[in-house]
C-alpha cells in the first residue's frame, strides 16, 4: 500500500504513474501484435472486419474501465481518510455491482448485435468475420470487469505494481495464443478473440488470489457484501460518471466509425492502424489522468488541497513536453510505424494514416488539460462537469459523422477531434478553477 498524501509530490506522482504507463505499453503491445498477426495471417479483409467493430469493443471496455476506476476513486478517498473498514466494504460491493453490470451489458449487446452492426454500417463482405470476433469479446466482458475492478482497487490503496505484473502476464499469454490460434490452428478472427478473453480470465483469477494473500482488505466475508444504500449511493454515481464519461467519448468514436466504414476497405484499415498509433501517442496523457484520479482522491479525502494544486500543475508541464515529441514522431517516422502495425504495402493506407497523425498531433497540447482536469475533478467528487465535457465531444463527433463526412470524406474524421478538444476543455477549466479556489 502507498500513501499519496505524503512525500515529494512530483516524485510520488511519477512513481505511481510509471507502472501504469508500463502496463499500458504492454496492453498496447498486445493490441498492436493482434493487429499485426491478423494482418499477416489473414490479410486486409480480416483486418478491416475486426477494425469495423473494434470501436464497439473499445466503447464497452472503456465503459467498464471507467466504472471500475470510479469505484476505485471512492475507495481512494476512504483510504486517504484512514477508514480501512469502509475501504474493504467498497471493494466487496464494487465486485458485486461490477459483475452484475458486466453480465447485463454482455447479454444486452449480444441480443441487439444485428442492429448494432447495421448502425455501424459494417460491409456485407466483412460481416461474418466481424460477428465471429465481437461475439466472443462481448461474452468475455465479465472477465475484463473483474480484472479492472481488482486493478482499480489496488491502485486506490497505492499499489500500482500488482496490476502491472498481471497485465504483462495477460499480454504475453494473449500474444502467444494469438499466434497459436490464428497462425497454426487457423481459427480465424474468432480465435484471436478467444485468446483475448482467455488471457483476461486467467490474469484476473491469479490477480485475485495474489491480492487475497497479500492484503487483508481483499479477504472478503459475507457481511462485507451486505447492501449498504449509503455506500452504493457513493459508488454508483462515481462509477457511472467515469463510465459514461469514457463511453460518451467512445460512442462518438463508434458513430465516426460508422461513417468510416462507408469509405472503403483501405480507409478502414488506415484508420484502424492510425488509431493504434494514436493510442500510444496519447498514452502519457491517459496514464497521468488515471494517476490524478487516485492522487486527487486520496488527497481530497485527507483535505490536502495544496498538494492537489501542485500535482495538477506539475503533471501538466510534464505532459506538454510529451506533446512536442508526438509532433516530431508524426512528421518523421510515422510511415514506418504504420507499416510495422499493419504489415501493409498499400500506399493509400500508409498516406491516409499519416495524414491523420500530422494534423491531429498539432492539437495534442489541449489533451493534458482535458484528461488531468477531468480525472482530477472525479477524484474530488465532481461527477457532473466531466460528463458535460464528454457530452460536448459526443455531440460534435455525431455532427461530423452525419453531416460533414458525406461531403468532406476522411477530412471530416481528421478534424473532428481537434475541434471537439478545444470546445470540451472550456467547462473543465472553469470547474477546476472553482474547485481549487480557497474556501472563505
Amino acid at each position: 500500500m502507498r500513501d499519496l498524501t505524503k512525500g515529494n509530490i512530483t516524485k510520488v506522482i511519477l512513481q505511481f504513474a510509471i507502472p501504469i504507463f508500463i502496463g499500458s505499453l504492454f496492453n498496447l503491445a498486445y493490441n498492436l501484435a493482434d493487429t499485426r498477426i491478423i494482418g499477416t495471417y489473414l490479410g486486409n479483409d480480416a483486418l478491416a472486419a475486426v477494425g469495423s467493430v473494434s470501436t464497439l469493443s473499445d466503447l464497452l471496455v472503456g465503459f467498464i474501465m471507467g466504472v471500475a476506476n470510479g469505484f476505485g476513486v471512492v475507495a481512494a478517498r476512504y483510504f486517504g481518510s484512514r477508514d480501512e473498514n469502509q475501504v474493504k466494504r467498497c471493494f466487496a460491493l464494487s465486485l458485486l455491482l461490477g459483475v452484475v453490470l458486466a453480465v447485463f451489458i454482455s447479454l444486452f449487446s449480444v441480443a441487439g448485435l444485428d442492429h448494432i452492426l447495421n448502425w455501424l454500417q459494417v460491409m456485407e463482405e466483412h460481416r461474418a468475420q466481424s460477428r465471429a470476433y465481437i461475439v466472443v469479446i462481448l461474452y468475455g466482458l465479465i472477465f475484463s470487469m473483474v480484472y479492472n475492478l481488482l486493478a482499480a482497487n489496488l491502485r486506490a490503496i497505492g499499489d500500482a505494481y500488482t496490476p502491472l505484473f498481471f497485465l504483462i502476464l495477460s499480454a504475453v499469454i494473449n500474444i502467444g495464443l494469438d499466434i497459436l490460434c490464428v497462425g497454426y490452428l487457423h481459427t480465424g478472427v474468432g480465435g484471436a478473440a478467444v485468446a483475448t478473453v482467455f488471457s483476461q480470465a486467467f490474469s484476473a483469477l491469479l490477480c485475485y488470489i495474489y491480492a487475497c494473500i497479500r492484503y487483508s482488505l481483499f479477504r472478503f466475508h459475507l457481511p462485507e457484501f451486505k447492501w449498504d444504500s449509503q455506500l452504493v449511493g457513493e459508488l454508483l454515481p462515481a462509477g457511472f460518471s467515469m463510465g459514461f464519461m469514457s463511453s460518451l467519448v467512445g460512442f462518438g468514436t463508434v458513430t465516426l466509425q460508422s461513417a468510416i466504414n462507408s469509405l472503403g476497405t483501405n480507409i478502414i484499415v488506415a484508420h484502424a492502424a492510425t488509431r493504434k498509433l494514436s493510442t500510444f501517442l496519447m498514452m502519457p496523457f491517459m496514464v497521468f489522468g488515471n494517476t490524478m484520479s487516485t492522487f486527487c482522491g486520496q488527497n481530497y479525502g485527507a483535505n490536502r488541497m495544496d498538494r492537489i494544486k501542485i500535482g495538477i500543475r506539475n503533471t501538466i508541464i510534464i505532459n506538454l513536453i510529451w506533446c512536442g515529441i508526438t509532433v516530431l514522431i508524426a512528421y518523421t517516422i510515422c510511415p514506418q510505424l504504420i507499416v510495422a502495425i499493419t504489415d501493409t504495402s498499400v500506399q493509400e493506407v500508409i498516406d491516409t494514416a499519416c495524414l491523420y497523425q500530422r494534423v491531429d498531433t498539432l492539437f495534442y497540447f489541449v489533451l493534458p488539460f482535458i484528461l488531468i482536469f477531468r480525472h482530477g475533478l472525479q477524484g474530488m467528487g465532481d461527477h457532473v462537469t466531466p460528463l458535460i465535457s464528454s457530452g460536448v465531444e459526443l455531440v460534435g463527433k455525431v455532427v461530423f459523422a452525419i453531416v460533414l463526412t458525406p461531403y468532406l470524406g476522411y477530412w471530416a474524421v481528421i478534424w473532428s477531434e481537434p475541434v471537439m478538444w478545444i470546445l470540451m476543455v472550456i467547462p473543465l477549466i472553469f470547474s477546476i478553477r472553482r474547485k481549487l479556489r480557497p474556501q472563505t
